[in-house]
C-alpha cells in the first residue's frame, strides 16, 4: 500500500528541520575549509616527512633549468670575454703585457741570486746577457736579465719600513705614508722620463728598453732597505755606512751591466758615433742612484735619533 504524498512530504520537512536546528546549534558555517589536519597528508594518505612531489624540486635546479636562465648566463659570459679582450687590447695599445711578463717571470733561486749580485757585485764575473733568437732568455734563466720583481717587491718593502721609522719617531700616519710612497714613485717617474728624454734630445740609440731602465733604476730600493734596516737595528752610524757601501755596490752593479747595452762593443759598431755622450748618459744612471738613496731615507732615521736622545 502506498504511503500518501503529503504524509512523505511532512517527513521530509520534519527531517529538514532537524538538520536545520543541528547546524545552527554547530553554529555558523565557516568562510573557508579547515584543512590543518589534512595539510599533514599526503596525496598517498601519509603524515608529514614524507618526500616532495616530484614537481616541487629545488628553486636553484629549476632556475638552471630554465632555458631563459641558461641562456642570459651564457650572453653574461660573452660579454664577460668581450669586456677582457677590450681591457687587454687597451693595455697593448701602452704596454705589450707579453712583454710585460718577461719581467716577472722569475723563481726563488734567482731572486736569491740576484740579490747577493746587487748587494756583493764585486766577485761577479760574468754580465753578458743570454739571447734566444734575438730576445733575451728569461730571468728565470739568466741571472743577468734585469726583471720588475725585486723592485717591485723592494719599492713595497721600503714603504713598510719606512712606515716603522715614522712609528718610531711616533708621527705615523696613514696620510704621511701615503705622501712617503708617492714621492718615491714620483721621484722614480722624473728619473726614467729625465733620461729618456736627455737620450732622445742627444739622438742616442742604446739596446735599453724602457722597462729595463725602470727595473735597473728599482735596484736602488735593495739598499734603501739595508739602509733602513741599519738605522732601526743600531744607530746612525751605521746607516751612514750602509749608505756609504751599499752606494758603491749599486753604482758598480749599473756600470757594469749598462755598459753592455749602452757603450758599444767596439768603435766600428752602428754606435761607434757619440761615445762620449752614451758614457755621460751611463753616469748619469749609475752616480744618480746615491742621491736617491740618501734622499728618501735620511729624513726617516735623523728625527728618530734625535728623539731617541733627548
Amino acid at each position: 500500500m502506498d504511503v500518501p504524498q503529503h504524509v512523505r512530504h511532512r517527513k521530509s520537512h520534519k527531517g529538514h528541520q532537524r538538520k536545520s536546528k543541528a547546524r545552527t546549534q554547530a553554529g555558523p558555517a565557516p568562510l573557508f575549509d579547515d584543512t590543518s589536519n589534512a595539510g599533514g597528508m599526503d596525496s598517498g594518505g601519509g603524515m608529514y616527512g614524507g618526500p616532495p612531489p616530484p614537481n616541487q624540486g629545488y628553486a636553484g635546479a629549476q632556475f638552471m633549468n630554465d632555458p631563459m636562465a641558461s641562456m642570459a648566463m651564457q650572453y653574461g659570459a660573452s660579454l664577460a670575454d668581450h669586456g677582457k679582450d677590450v681591457m687587454e687590447q687597451q693595455v697593448e695599445r701602452f704596454m705589450s703585457v707579453s712583454k710585460l711578463k718577461y719581467y716577472f717571470a722569475v723563481d726563488t733561486t734567482y731572486v736569491g741570486k740576484k740579490l747577493l749580485i746587487v748587494l756583493f757585485p764585486f766577485g761577479h764575473t760574468e754580465w753578458s746577457i743570454k739571447y734566444n733568437q734575438d730576445e733575451p732568455v728569461a730571468p728565470r734563466y739568466e741571472v743577468n736579465a734585469p726583471d720588475l720583481y725585486i723592485p717591485v717587491m723592494a719599492f713595497v718593502t721600503y714603504i713598510l719600513l719606512a712606515g716603522v721609522c715614522l712609528g718610531r719617531q711616533e708621527r705615523f700616519t696613514p696620510e704621511l705614508l701615503g705622501i712617503q710612497a708617492s714621492s718615491a714613485l714620483i721621484w722614480l717617474i722624473i728619473e726614467v722620463v729625465a733620461v729618456l728624454l736627455t737620450t732622445y734630445i742627444t739622438n742616442i740609440h742604446t739596446a735599453l728598453r724602457k722597462l729595463d731602465l725602470i727595473a735597473f733604476c728599482g735596484y736602488k730600493y735593495v739598499g734603501m732597505i739595508v739602509c733602513l734596516l741599519a738605522s732601526i737595528l743600531f744607530s746612525s752610524g751605521v746607516y751612514h755606512l750602509a749608505v756609504l757601501y751599499t752606494s758603491v755596490a749599486i753604482v758598480f752593479f749599473l756600470i757594469r751591466n749598462l755598459k753592455l747595452m749602452i757603450l758599444p762593443e767596439s768603435p766600428t759598431d752602428g754606435f761607434g758615433h757619440g761615445n762620449k755622450r752614451r758614457m755621460y748618459i751611463l753616469l748619469f744612471i749609475s752616480a744618480i742612484q746615491p742621491v736617491f738613496i740618501y734622499w728618501l731615507t735620511f729624513h726617516l732615521v735623523g728625527s728618530s735619533d734625535s728623539k731617541s736622545v733627548e
